[in-house]
């Protein structure tokens, strides 16, 4: 059960986009709830039940109140965990869900108008809410216009039963067309200290009042220190279990710019993950970072980096060294 709250931290808000509604910097990641995001071949494993409560309540207790999910991540089963956690403990986060992925192997999938208000019912009704705050767009979907996903997203803000709609792995040139589109209010990628493609995306996002939203903030462990040059990827990590988003990072460059940041985070008196958090979130560019935790103590990155903000002067240090 959820216990004081007197741990909590103070998480600073933004708003979404150009609409009314306020979304805070941190956000639980709940993918690897019931499997290992969206890959079918997983569904059933990863975060186990009590696990998944566990690390919900730890997240709640340190002031996180939003939690990012999808349709697809376990094929249902992190949905239908956020919607025990609200049953049982009787609060509500503020919701971020997904549609695009199969829910099985084999299963439909993509944007099409029907499915996706097929999808988002039933992601409604694992979580056991009337409503979302944001629905994304999971993936970018080549067989069916933005048009026509959009006017499903539309109906269903209209319908009361999400807040507002936005996109998630989206290129550059598919968010300009998604920003012809529709009226997109957030995006959701890839975003950290490895990995920065999106520099030129973020400033389309400044300029066009969408927000950007940073997924996978430790590049699937990578900035943790859990893997070092010369030794074998340990038991049970990503790179052990679902690698392939992050194979361009196992070369001797990255070791080496690895190798450059713990030495800054060591001297600066920092965790490497609580340095590269602090990174993201001293961009203000960044309206959200999404953490996933395996278990309650990899929260603690969060409350270092959020007690400690970085410096202009040390964000650009910290770049030089990438």
């Amino acid at each position: 059960m959820i216990g004081k709250v007197s741990a909590a931290v103070e998480i600073e808000r933004q708003r979404l986009g150009s609409t009314t509604l306020q979304l805070p910097r941190v956000a639980l990641g709940c993918g690897n709830f019931g499997g290992v995001g969206s890959a079918p071949e997983f569904f059933g494993q990863g975060i186990g039940p009590e696990l998944a409560l566990e690390l919900m309540d730890a997240a709640w207790e340190l002031g996180i109140t939003h939690f990012d999910t999808a349709d697809a991540y376990g094929g249902g089963r992190s949905e239908a965990a956020i919607g025990r956690w609200i049953a049982t403990r009787k609060v509500r986060p503020t919701l971020t869900t997904k549609t695009f992925n199969p829910m099985d192997a084999g299963a439909d999938h993509g944007l099409a108008p029907e499915r996706v208000a097929r999808q988002l019912e039933s992601s409604l009704e694992r979580l056991g809410v009337d409503r979302v705050e944001l629905y994304l767009a999971h993936d970018f979907d080549p067989q069916v216009p933005l048009g026509e996903t959009f006017k499903a997203f539309e109906a269903a803000v209209a319908a009361g039963r999400i807040g507002a709609y936005g996109v998630s792995n989206f290129a550059l040139r598919q968010f300009e067309a998604a920003l012809d589109a529709g009226r997109p209010q957030a995006i959701q990628n890839a975003r950290s200290l490895l990995e920065r493609a999106d520099d030129e995306l973020l400033g389309v996002c400044a300029a066009r009042e969408v927000s950007y939203l940073a997924f996978s903030p430790l590049s699937g462990g990578w900035l943790t220190g859990k893997y070092r040059r010369g030794r074998p990827f340990p038991l049970g990590s990503r790179m052990m279990q679902r690698p392939e988003p992050y194979r361009a990072l196992v070369n001797d460059a990255t070791f080496g710019v690895l190798e450059r940041l713990e030495g800054y985070a060591r001297a600066s008196g920092r965790s490497l993950p609580g340095l590269a958090l602090a990174w993201l979130l001293a961009d203000e560019r960044v309206a959200q970072v999404v953490v996933g935790p395996g278990r309650p103590s990899h929260l603690d990155p969060v409350r270092e980096a959020l007690g400690r903000p970085l410096e202009t002067s040390e964000r650009a240090e910290i770049e030089a060294l990438c």
